[in-house]
């Protein structure tokens, strides 16, 4: 009797002490720096012009790297323009353990679409400093740089920019190597801060939903299983520009017949195989534009999404031979051209899906596994080191807009879920 007492006691202290606690984050402080931030390129539609490389992204990154340096951390800005900020570990030899996101907005955006990740992520460092955790491997908090024109800061990491994205003009008016100067980064050796595979841990970013998933059906926290792959291609569509007062409707070859065609063709082609794929046809013009004139030219855009980069492939040729057929009734002309912007899909790591459910568990938030919908720096990340992804609920899936609201419980419960889910990513070996 007495050797199972002293064996029961054993294995209650052993649980005791060996089980880490779970810690959550000042919901204050971490509201009052997300409304803080918001206030750099607040405009009078409560939206946010904080574009990459603006006057108003400048003032902000100033600010985050000021605040960052109070906490007595080791900041700095790659060439990329990333900032990166340091907790030292108490093991030297270990990789950093990296999270983060961004803080630049699409023209009129919202104020938590990249800021709940930066802001979440300062707020964990805190609760780190303020509780004196000591984790084995070094903490670094990264703001990438101009995720919304390209998730042009993790490309860079990942090694996948290439000399042409240096010259690509940005919503802010000025090239993506332009801008990176000044934010006080250095174009002319961005290809030096590329990452291989085995220089981080692991890579956790914490992001609004962007759709109404987790809204809807009233959950806590998105356990992201992956983030689709998009590719784009520019669609020409060439017939006969004549008059059109004169011009009877059977002796027309009018392009825009077949671009209507065309756009019902990609819904129809989508739709009737089973799966979460989408397609997009988002652009389109006709030339030479004038209401008396059939068109003799019309230009489209078509985009597919899908977890499955082999399933994207086979869409685009479904629509392209079908589109074919339907030109040659209309006696027009299709031709498709890829747009070099193509992701390819990426999958999150499933260790640390389980220490992001586990830490909801501990936590008694509830979860669900979803698929993102919309690219991320996690995507880039992934190439080079285990990556994880935490979404919040997005109120009725609005983003990319003035009236982009999570709830500031929702906010809290994010943040720590990603706190936990660093200080679990610390004792995990891959």
């Amino acid at each position: 009797m007495r050797k199972h007492i002293i064996i029961f006691f054993s294995f209650f202290v052993y649980s005791l002490f060996s089980q880490q606690p779970n810690y959550t984050v000042s919901k204050e402080r971490l509201l009052r720096n997300l409304k803080k931030l918001s206030e750099f390129g607040i405009n009078k539609n409560n939206g946010n012009d904080r574009v990459a490389y603006s006057d108003y992204d400048i003032l902000a990154r100033e600010y985050l790297k000021k605040y960052l340096k109070n906490l007595g951390l080791k900041v700095k800005v790659d060439y990329a323009a990333n900032i990166i900020a340091r907790k030292e570990g108490a093991n030297k030899t270990l990789k950093p353990i990296i999270f983060g996101s961004h803080i630049d907005a699409v023209p009129n955006g919202g104020h938590f679409d990249g800021p709940l990740g930066v802001i979440g992520g300062i707020e964990a460092l805190e609760t780190i400093l303020d509780n004196d955790i000591v984790t084995s491997h070094p903490l670094e908090l990264i703001i990438f740089t101009n995720e919304e024109g390209g998730v042009f800061g993790s490309r860079a990491l990942a090694g996948k920019l290439n000399k042409d994205a240096l010259e690509t003009k940005t919503a802010s008016g000025y090239t993506n190597g332009d801008g990176v100067d000044r934010l006080g980064g250095d174009q002319e050796k961005i290809f030096e801060v590329s990452k291989s595979s085995g220089d981080y841990h692991g890579f956790v970013e914490l992001h609004i939903e962007q759709g109404n998933i987790l809204n809807k059906n009233n959950i806590d926290i998105g356990v992201v299983t992956g983030i689709v792959g998009l590719k784009w291609w520019d669609v020409t569509i060439t017939g006969f520009a004549n008059h059109a007062g004169t011009t009877p409707m059977n002796e027309r070859k009018d392009p825009m017949i077949t671009a209507a065609d065309f756009i019902l063709l990609v819904r129809g082609v989508i739709s009737e195989i089973p799966g979460n794929q989408v397609g997009t046809v988002g652009k389109i013009e006709a030339l030479p534009g004038a209401p008396n004139v059939i068109p003799g030219k019309v230009k489209l855009s078509l985009e597919i999404r899908d977890l499955d980069e082999s399933k994207i492939d086979f869409l685009f040729r479904e629509i392209e031979k079908k589109a074919q057929l339907i030109a040659l009734e209309n006696e027009t002309n299709i031709s498709f051209s890829s747009i070099d912007i193509n992701a390819s899909p990426a999958l999150m790591n499933k260790q640390i899906q389980s220490l992001i459910i586990d830490a909801t568990n501990e936590l008694d938030y509830s979860f669900k596994k979803i698929p993102s919908g919309a690219g991320h720096d996690a995507q880039d990340m992934a190439i080079i080191a285990p990556s994880g992804m935490i979404f919040i609920p997005s109120v009725d899936g609005i983003s990319h807009s003035p009236k982009e609201f999570s709830t500031d419980e929702a906010v809290y419960k994010g943040v720590n879920i990603l706190l936990n889910t660093i200080l679990k990513l610390d004792k995990v070996k891959f």
